[in-house]
């Protein structure tokens, strides 16, 4: 009876841990507290016997929590949840018998609860996140006949202090490591012909393109490295300081990403490219300086770096990528050269604190949301230059005062000193602020033209406009009047959505189509 009440306890617990935990998985960078739930208690959710390869079988010990692997050949490959140990509480240690000679992939997903694995020297290779998420594991011998470690292998392994890489390994795959909290050493075994952890600097580095593919909150990064790998650094909570040597010239995708402790970065002048996501969510940096031989700032390199208070931009930058500082609320103003000919979708998109910005004369595009949300903005120059703005570029900058467009612009222009911009060509208003007197000669509101303008608290449309586009005005809490012309016919959806503070509206007679959502 009381076993069958710890079968029943344990396959409750892993029910609720296979929704919880795969989607969890994908949040890299997140720490979930999951101490509320008690896995003190042993239980099984699995056959105390089984086959886990052709010729490999199990037994395991419910009292004592050993799982021992016999026979001979590889484990099998499992996929996600299908292992018969997957999300485990009642494995403590494993033991596996020589003759074995893989451990499969995803075999042991999840085991929250094992402290300790012996493996073999029989064994060649380590399976793709075959131990991902053990995070009780603090560690682990790899023995000497092991070739090939795959992807994930010991993703989440957080109390595993070091590692060392025989020189037998020949391969290994992407995010080995990965959010490894307490990996502090890293040894590759001196014999390694195809890995290095030269000179005691606590990384991975492929010796035939000395490119740095792991390091920890311990690394050095060493003389000689040329490149850093995507991911080589990601998520290194503990990491807080880097310097980057003159030899390196290539920082990979996602490489510092989720770095949170991470204040001090020295990029040295010998780095041409930086890859998408290289810095993201490294909130504590405060400052950068990009080298001179970098010609773009590719899409997301430093997203949500919400320290990040100032930044040199060299003249050899040409663009600034999608998303690239979205999310750094902490700048206040930002100088682009005169090298940047374009500025990405949502470049800016949410850098709340950002007062002011230079746009170069040389600019010829601003992306869509390129600036939304930039709720200190205060004024805006759009330079002749600019040939394209895209929809919402300064939605929701509900500071801006001072609108202008140079007059040479062929384009675009605020004609009548409006604090707005048009569209030359079709008369439509597409930017427009709290400032804003809307021209006798434009002719239509364009889409989200004031939407998040909360200063706006009146507006007069004179008899020119002949529509108002969706979401308008939307989220423009402050308005309280607003009077709507007789040439206007056509009012868009949500042109009106979210103003909370409107008491009064006339919809003229001339109106003929209007949407059931203009006014929510």
């Amino acid at each position: 009876m009381k076993k069958g009440i710890k079968r029943i306890l344990s396959a409750f617990l892993a029910a609720v841990m296979v929704v919880c935990a795969a989607p969890l998985s994908g949040f890299v960078g997140l720490d979930f507290d999951l101490g509320w739930l008690d896995f003190s208690t042993k239980s099984s959710a699995f056959d105390p016997s089984g086959s886990c390869g052709e010729n490999v079988t199990y037994t395991f010990d419910e009292d004592t929590g050993l799982l021992t692997i016999s026979g001979t050949g590889d484990m099998q490959n499992y996929s996600l949840s299908e292992s018969p140990f997957y999300n485990n509480r009642s494995i403590i240690s494993i033991v596996i018998n020589k003759g074995i000679t893989s451990i499969g992939a995803y075999a042991f997903y999840y085991c929250f609860n094992l402290t300790s694995i012996s493996i073999p020297d029989s064994v060649t290779s380590i399976g793709s996140s075959a131990f991902y998420g053990c995070s009780g594991l603090t560690s682990i011998n790899i023995p000497d006949s092991v070739s090939s470690i795959g992807n994930s292998a010991f993703y989440g392994c957080r109390k595993i202090t070091s590692i060392k890489i025989p020189n037998s390994v020949t391969s290994i795959g992407n995010l080995i490591f990965f959010d490894c909290d307490a990996l502090s050493s890293i040894i590759v075994d001196k014999e390694n012909i195809v890995y290095d952890s030269r000179e005691n600097c606590n990384a991975i580095i492929k010796t035939k393109n000395n490119e740095l593919i792991y390091g920890c909150k311990a690394s050095i990064i060493p003389d000689g490295v040329t490149s850093i790998g995507d991911y080589a650094f990601y998520n290194c909570i503990g990491l807080t300081s880097i310097n980057i040597p003159d030899s390196v010239t290539s920082i990979g995708s996602h490489a510092f990403g989720y770095c949170i402790d991470l204040t001090s970065i020295n990029i040295s002048d010998s780095i041409t490219s930086i890859g998408y996501y290289a810095f993201s969510h490294c909130s504590g940096l405060t400052s950068i300086i990009i080298p001179n031989d970098v010609t773009s700032i590719g899409d997301c390199v430093f997203y949500e770096c919400s320290g990040l208070t100032s930044i040199i931009i060299p003249d050899s930058v040409t663009s600034i990528g999608y998303s690239a500082f979205k999310g750094c609320c902490g700048m206040v103003s930002i100088n682009l050269p005169d090298s940047v000919t374009s500025i990405g979708d949502s470049a800016f998109s949410g850098c709340s604190g950002m007062v002011s910005v230079n746009l170069s004369d040389s600019v010829t595009s601003i992306g869509r949301d390129a600036f939304e949300g930039c709720s200190s903005l205060l004024s805006i120059n759009i330079p002749e230059s600019v040939t394209y703005i895209g929809d919402n570029s300064f939605n929701g900058c509900s500071e801006l005062t001072s609108i202008t467009v140079n007059e040479k612009n062929s384009v675009y222009d605020s004609r009548e000193k409006s604090n707005a911009i048009i569209n030359s060509e079709t008369d439509e208003l597409i930017f427009g602020c709290k400032e804003t007197v809307i021209p006798y000669s434009v002719t239509r509101i364009g889409d989200y033209a004031f939407s998040g303008c909360s200063g706006l608290t009146g507006i007069s449309i004179p008899d020119s406009i002949k529509s108002i586009g969706a979401s308008a005005f939307k989220y423009c809490n402050g308005l309280a009047t607003i009077n709507i012309s007789n040439g206007v016919t056509n009012i868009g959806e949500n042109a009106f959505y979210g103003c909370s503070g409107l008491t009064s509206i006339s919809i003229p007679d001339s109106v003929t189509g209007i949407s059931d959502s203009a006014f929510r």
